[in-house]
């Protein structure tokens, strides 16, 4: 007997995306579905697009709650087994559900089974898409450290998990999946890999809470970043390859802070070094000759120097440009 599979959309002021969003849900090959939404409180038509798909869905609608409240409601009108989340602006292909669900085949004990997204990305007209992949090892506390364990719509929860761990953090206002995994992991819900990209994960605005307030968006993160890692030293977890993927997320992410707060990334690196001493970054956002002048220099040092490079390319395209 297959599961039954509940498909929740939660949507607010969404009219340019919804319609696509419910009909990639109706679409399903896979048999054993419902798909439920609820309006947010949109100002726009979303509500009359989401009425006229009928009774092919369920709906409700409310005044604006936000997007977690938003899912946790949904989740207390599902009646599936395993749930699928899907943002209002995104939307699924045609097989996902009958891709991941196969994997309870085999591993039966699972509770979330996550997959690479496809990230379509709009900008100035123009649409590319690319597959954003998971790397191994598919140690899912690598992947929350380096933040690559995918965006909402891409998992299949069970839903007993979700309601074990107390559902979506109501008052979390960014990385919400990410805090969210945090707390299933921390419960021990198993996490299960399946390599099929069945989601569709849309960038079209710059107007998220994650673009607009970038600093708020790296206290969220680095403390999300600093439970785990506190949790896995409380629990004789914390492996040597787990502490490195956590000071290499932290350096990324000091990195980043550097070009507004330069000393908040450089606690960053000292709070890196008080734990590893000989920590020396790696991957694409160290190049070689970067990690030169970080061993020899260190971090501020490099940054420096990085940053008057980036300055001089620009200075050269704009006189390229102008000439």
């Amino acid at each position: 007997m297959l599961p039954n599979i509940s498909i929740l959309i939660p949507c607010y002021n969404a009219e340019r995306w919804i319609q696509q969003a419910i009909a990639s849900a109706l679409k399903q090959t896979y048999p054993n579905k419902e798909v439920v939404v609820i309006d947010d409180g949109s100002t726009d038509a979303s509500l009359e697009i989401i009425k006229g798909f009928g009774d092919r869905i369920r709906w409700e609608t409310q005044s604006n709650q936000g997007g977690n409240a938003t899912r946790n409601r949904l989740l207390e009108l599902s009646t599936g087994e395993w749930l699928q989340y899907l943002d209002a602006d995104d939307y699924l292909l045609t097989d996902k559900l009958d891709q991941q669900i196969e994997i309870l085949a085999e591993h039966p004990q699972t509770d979330i089974i996550y997959s690479p997204s496809l990230l379509e990305y709009h900008q100035e007209g123009k649409v590319w898409k690319e597959i954003l992949p998971i790397p191994e090892p598919h140690d899912p506390w690598i992947l929350l450290a380096r933040w690559s364990l995918p965006q909402t719509g891409s998992p299949l929860w069970r839903k007993q998990a979700v309601i074990d761990v107390g559902g979506w953090k109501r008052d979390q206002p960014c990385c919400q999946e990410h805090e969210l995994y945090l707390r299933l992991l921390m419960s021990n819900q198993r996490f299960r890999y399946c390599e099929h990209v069945g989601s569709v994960y849309r960038q079209w605005s710059n107007l998220t809470v994650c673009n607009k307030n970038k600093p708020e968006t790296y206290r969220h993160r680095l403390d999300i970043t600093n439970r785990l890692e506190q949790y896995l030293k409380l629990s004789g977890q914390l492996t040597s390859v787990r502490q490195l993927a956590i000071h290499q997320a932290r350096f990324e992410c000091a990195r980043m802070i550097w070009l507004f707060d330069r000393d908040w990334a450089n606690l960053l690196i000292t709070q890196i070094h008080q734990t590893t001493p000989q920590f020396l970054p790696t991957g694409r956002a160290a190049s070689s000759s970067y990690q030169v002048c970080y061993r020899l220099f260190g971090f501020m040092a490099a940054e420096t120097i990085a940053n008057t490079r980036r300055m001089l390319q620009r200075a050269s395209i704009n006189s390229s440009i102008s000439s």
